[in-house]
């Protein structure tokens, strides 16, 4: 546990030139969940009414109280963001994605077009079955049956 600890600490990157599109996707993401995280907490602390009249020290309490705790979060946040995708094992996970999807073949526009229509025609062809059989027992329960 304490190389994790270490490696959290120290500001390099791990083999700077490999995987890296996938992980500056990767920190966007985890910071973009941080800073949502951040700004929730923002709104509950700004929202919050002492309901007294503060005297000076108060306010000023009250205000690294208010922004001072998600500006700490923030940045905080932000670090472990860029540590994550530089640390070894997870920045190899992550290089190793990366050679993956350079591998990987990519339709066309064209077929991506035709496999899209094939997808929405089964998919309408089922709802309608499904709606005919629907119909079909709620006909046989009705009126032949007099369920309901």
């Amino acid at each position: 546990m304490s190389a994790f600890f270490q490696g959290l600490i120290h500001a390099a990157i791990y083999k700077r030139s490999q995987g890296r599109i996938t992980r500056q996707v990767t920190f966007a993401a985890i910071a973009i969940t941080v800073v949502l995280g951040v700004w929730q907490l923002s709104d509950v602390l700004i929202d919050l009414d002492p309901g007294f009249r503060l005297g000076m020290a108060d306010a000023l309490f009250l205000g690294l109280f208010r922004y001072g705790i998600p500006g700490v979060l923030l940045l905080a946040g932000g670090w472990i963001a860029y540590r994550v995708v530089n640390f070894p094992s997870f920045a190899d996970f992550l290089i190793a994605v990366e050679a993956e999807m350079n591998k990987v073949s990519w339709p066309s526009r064209h077929e991506l077009f035709r496999a899209s229509m094939v997808v929405l025609c089964t998919i309408f062809f089922l709802a309608a079955v499904l709606a005919t059989f629907d119909f079909v027992w709620r006909v046989l329960f009705t009126k032949v049956l007099g369920i309901f």
